[in-house]
């Protein structure tokens, strides 16, 4: 291996370090190997991942936000998107090395709301009806206005104390293996915000440490065969999500059923996205839950409560080996898309990247996804082209700016999308960007480039 290449790849993995003084140094690096010519940068695809956690919240592969904007530069990604757990912590690293690098970026938060009017019917929160997974993309920055902050503050304690109920009920179903959460949970992210994987992985981790029998000890915890249990033992990604259905989800010792008051209510987290100046973000699974079955009335309701987007993971909707549950669930991503650009909704998709086996980017240019690959790129551009203009002039799209200037949802839709396309990525700031500017004075300003 010649030097260079050694010195890409050991700065490419620094990037990941929880130091930010580490990874910012790494970049460093790696910017004057790229002008040097030493960096293999893949041509410009058109396809985005518009949904990566971070290693903020939980990242299979590991990556913090400056990693995956550069993943996103070396692999040639049109656009990326991170999404995190209750935290917006990754929101200024992430967009400042997009600027930095040229990529086009988006920032934006997750959670699990209560919705009443849906509470006998599950949405997208297997086996639990009423609760929903919602988001809010296009954020600007980390820091939240004085008004929003407790909520924000809540999201976090809120996740803390489920997780330190679940390591409670878990310890003791898992004894000798136990942990402590404070010292062999929470160092295990960078800034504090541990989740249900990182949980998991720490038990395994533990139980690999202290026990001569692994095979026998989760054969007996979990009730699956000692033989099966052997077969998963090198299978990290299977064993782990193993682990975390028998012991975290519905029917685990570790799992307590939600209720009204578990999680925030939608009201609650959009006060938190709108103060940002972000953008309320519904999100879909795959369309087979009572509660998705009902998605035009789902839909209908959100956006009477400020929803302005729409999230969809492709992968779960199309790459399925059972021909007749592929049929059925790619028929709903259709119907769902359709319906989501008859009610002004640009769409958020991407890969997630919270779970191992998950990929780096959709694979757009398949048969299966090609009737919505233009949708799909759209709303990627939407999202930029917000966050670009939020970031550089405060004039987003929930901006007083853009209610004067472009009062229906469908004429703002068209012109954040085409704001993405034709803003060269990079410092949006540079353009000079005023209040007084027109949408018209705007399109072609960044039409220059």
């Amino acid at each position: 291996m010649n030097q260079d290449r050694f010195a890409l790849e050991h700065y490419e993995s620094q990037l990941n370090d929880f130091d930010p003084a580490i990874r910012a140094h790494a970049l460093e690096e790696l910017m004057a190997l790229a002008r040097d010519g030493e960096v293999p940068f893949a041509p410009l695809m058109d396809a985005a991942n518009m949904h990566c956690h971070t290693f903020f919240s939980f990242n299979a592969y590991g990556h913090s936000p400056t990693s995956l904007a550069w993943l996103a530069k070396r692999r040639g990604f049109k656009a990326v998107g991170i999404v995190d757990f209750d935290v917006l912590d990754a929101v200024d690293e992430f967009l400042d090395v997009c600027e930095l690098i040229g990529v086009r970026g988006s920032a934006g938060i997750e959670t699990r709301v209560f919705i009443p009017e849906f509470a006998d019917r599950e949405i997208n929160s297997p086996g639990e009806p009423g609760v929903c997974y919602h988001m809010g993309i296009g954020f600007a920055k980390t820091a939240v206005p004085d008004s929003a902050a407790p909520i924000l503050d809540d999201l976090r304690q809120r996740a803390s104390r489920r997780n330190r109920d679940i390591v409670f009920r878990v310890n003791r179903y898992l004894d000798p293996v136990a942990l402590d959460y404070e010292r062999d949970i929470v160092p295990l992210t960078p800034a504090g915000n541990p989740t249900e994987r990182h949980i998991v992985a720490a038990y395994i981790q533990a139980a690999g440490k202290r026990l001569d029998h692994l095979g026998a000890f989760w054969s007996d915890r979990l009730g699956v065969p000692a033989d099966q249990i052997e077969a998963l033992l090198n299978d990290v990604p299977k064993f782990q999500n193993l682990v975390r259905s028998k012991l975290m989800k519905q029917g685990g010792v570790g799992y307590v059923r939600p209720g009204a008051e578990t999680f925030p209510t939608v009201e609650q987290f959009h006060s938190l996205i709108t103060a940002c100046g972000a953008l309320p973000c519904a999100a879909w699974l795959d369309g087979t839950s009572a509660g998705e079955q009902a998605i035009e009335e789902l839909l209908t309701l959100l956006v009477g409560k400020g929803v302005v987007t729409f999230n969809i993971v492709p992968d779960r909707n199309w790459n399925i080996s059972d021909p007749e549950a592929k049929q059925v669930k790619l028929r709903n991503l259709y119907q769902v898309v359709e319906l989501a650009q008859a009610l002004d909704l640009p769409l958020n998709v991407g890969t997630e990247m919270n779970s191992y086996g998950q990929k780096l980017i959709d694979t757009f240019e398949t048969v299966e996804l090609a009737p919505v690959r233009e949708a799909f790129l759209d709303g990627a551009h939407f999202i930029y082209g917000h966050t670009a203009l939020q970031r550089a002039a405060g004039l987003g799209y929930l901006s007083a700016w853009a209610e004067a200037h472009l009062p229906t949802r469908r004429e703002r839709n068209a012109f954040y999308t085409r704001v993405g396309y034709q803003l060269t990525p990079g410092r949006p700031g540079r353009l000079g960007i005023t209040a007084d500017w027109t949408p018209g004075d705007i399109l072609g300003k960044v039409g220059k480039g």
